[in-house]
C-alpha cells in the first residue's frame, strides 16, 4: 500500500475524516448564519420576490436532481468519506457523465439557491468559502480515485468537476 493510502495527508485522517468534519461544520455555519442584506428594505425585498424565486428555483431543482441522481448512480460505493471504498468501481454514467462530483455540486447549488433567494451577502461569502473547500476536497478525492482507477485521469479530462461543460 502506498503512503498516500496509509496517510492521505497531514491532519486529514486516514480516509479524509477531517474533510468530512469540516464539511459538516461549514454546512451548519451556513444554516445558522443570519441573512445579511444591508440597504434592502422589507418593501424592496417583497417587490423582488418573483425575480428572487425565478433565479433561485432552477438552482434548487438542480440541487435536488444532482443529489438524487448522484446518490442513485453511486449507491453501491456511497460513503461520507472522500476516500473510495475498497470495492469501488469508477462510475461514469448518468449524472456522472455530466459532472465528476454531483453530490458536492448539489450542495453548492442548494447554497446558491438560498443565497440568490435571500440576497444575503453573508451567505454569498460562505458560498465562496464552500466552493473553495469542495474544490480542495474534490482534488484530494480525485488523487485517491486516480490511484485506485487508472482510467480516472481520462474521465477527468472529459467531464467537468462541478458545473457541466464549464468547471
Amino acid at each position: 500500500m502506498s503512503q498516500s493510502n496509509d496517510r492521505p495527508g497531514p491532519g486529514l485522517g486516514r480516509r479524509g475524516e477531517m474533510l468530512v468534519a469540516v464539511q459538516f461544520v461549514l454546512m451548519i455555519i451556513f444554516a445558522v448564519t443570519p441573512v445579511w442584506h444591508p440597504g434592502l428594505s422589507p418593501a424592496l425585498l417583497a417587490e423582488l420576490l418573483l425575480p428572487r424565486l425565478i433565479l433561485a428555483i432552477p438552482f434548487a431543482l438542480a440541487a435536488l436532481v444532482l443529489g438524487a441522481m448522484g446518490s442513485h448512480h453511486i449507491r453501491d460505493y456511497l460513503t461520507p468519506l472522500p476516500y473510495p471504498v475498497d470495492h469501488s468501481q469508477l462510475v461514469q454514467h448518468g449524472v456522472y457523465s455530466l459532472v465528476r462530483h454531483p453530490l458536492y455540486a448539489s450542495l453548492l447549488s442548494a447554497a446558491l439557491a438560498w443565497t440568490l433567494y435571500s440576497i444575503s451577502l453573508s451567505h454569498l461569502l460562505l458560498l465562496v468559502i464552500g466552493f473553495l473547500f469542495f474544490d480542495f476536497k474534490a482534488r484530494k478525492e480525485e488523487a485517491w480515485l486516480s490511484e485506485r482507477h487508472p482510467e480516472y485521469r481520462d474521465y477527468a479530462a472529459r467531464v467537468s468537476k462541478f458545473i457541466p461543460y464549464l468547471y
